[in-house]
């Protein structure tokens, strides 16, 4: 695959064509202002020295040289490249709820934006660790397999909305059970799923998936996202909020005594989630009490950079520029290179 990784310095390619153009303009003023002083072939035979070709050649070098620099600029990339990567780590699958009461703005600036911006924290920690990600509402997704590249995972974890999920709920049993589906049985390494979510449980028995998780050997962290007190749930684009059957508003809270329950049964903690960075320290203490063990290798494809090729092109092209002279040489001269 051919690509640019700095794309926005072909821009300067426009300036090509207007030099060239700007070239061709001086050339012809300066035929009519040689024309003016007479015959051209005559005042041709009292330069002996002139040459009419060696300048457009330089000229043509120059520019040449002046484009594959901006292409060098623009880092053009074509094929790939391995690298493998060994790692010592732990597996650590991410649940995050992704219903609609997950737009309530109890917390600031609303408990799933609290929640991203916890993961996103974390997975920076987790540098050396292999990440999954499951989102859930009234049912379950993966979003990201189990993978070693945090960079992938944190692109993953910006598209994470309320609207992935069109089937509403909280089915907490549903996103630890394909969890650890997700999580490689045979790993030596210590498993984990960190769950977030406001706890309201409508759809299994999300005790008994930790309870199964906790027998396989994979602790359950909780990460609480609200505040007991509640908040209402605002529709997208309006200034109105969620109302039930009846006409009243939907009030949604943390439901902290599920939370506590759930991660009880997994063997984990339980935290809520703030403006501050302590649930990041809880989780990350957590999670370093896992053991260790070598992780699959990964091989990742890169694109193999070919700015160095166009600069040295580029160079020769600027010293042979250098080497031509404007005027004739006698010594040089004897050979018809122009």
């Amino acid at each position: 695959m051919f690509q640019f990784a700095q794309p926005n310095y072909l821009f300067l390619l426009l300036l090509v064509p207007l030099i060239l153009l700007l070239f061709l303009y001086s050339r012809i003023m300066k035929r009519k202002n040689i024309a003016r002083f007479g015959n051209p072939e005559l005042v041709k035979s009292l330069m002996p020295n002139y040459s009419s070709s060696r300048p457009v050649v330089k000229f043509y070098l120059l520019l040449a040289a002046m484009t594959l620099i901006i292409l060098a600029l623009a880092r053009p990339q074509f094929g790939t490249g391995t690298e493998t990567v060994k790692r010592h780590g732990i597996q650590v699958m991410i649940a995050v709820d992704v219903s609609n009461s997950m737009r309530a703005t109890d917390v600031s600036p609303d408990r799933l934006d609290v929640a991203k911006q916890l993961l996103s924290s974390l997975i920076d920690k987790l540098s050396n660790d292999q990440i999954g990600i499951v989102v859930f509402a009234g049912e379950a997704q993966v979003q990201l397999p189990i993978t070693s590249d945090n960079i992938a995972a944190k692109m993953f974890l910006s598209n994470i909305s309320t609207n992935m999920i069109s089937y509403q709920g909280t089915a907490i049993g549903s996103a630890i059970d394909l969890s650890l589906k997700s999580l490689a049985s045979t790993s030596k390494a210590g498993r984990a799923i960190v769950l977030l979510t406001d706890g309201e449980n409508f759809e299994d028995n999300a005790i008994d998936a930790a309870k199964l998780a906790a027998k396989k050997g994979i602790m359950v962290d909780v990460v609480g996202v609200g505040t007991p007190q509640g908040s209402p749930i605002p529709i997208s684009g309006t200034m109105s909020y969620m109302k039930d059957q009846q006409g009243n508003v939907v009030v949604t809270h943390l439901n902290e005594q599920m939370c506590k329950e759930i991660a009880a049964a997994g063997k984990g903690i339980y935290v809520r989630a703030d403006n501050s960075d302590n649930a990041l320290r809880a989780v990350n203490n957590s999670l370093q009490q896992l053991a260790t063990a070598p992780i699959e290798n990964e091989v990742y494809s890169t694109s193999n950079e070919q700015f160095v090729n166009l600069a040295w092109l580029a160079f020769f092209l600027l010293l042979i520029d250098m080497i031509i002279l404007e005027r004739k040489n006698k010594w040089i001269n004897q050979f018809k290179w122009f």
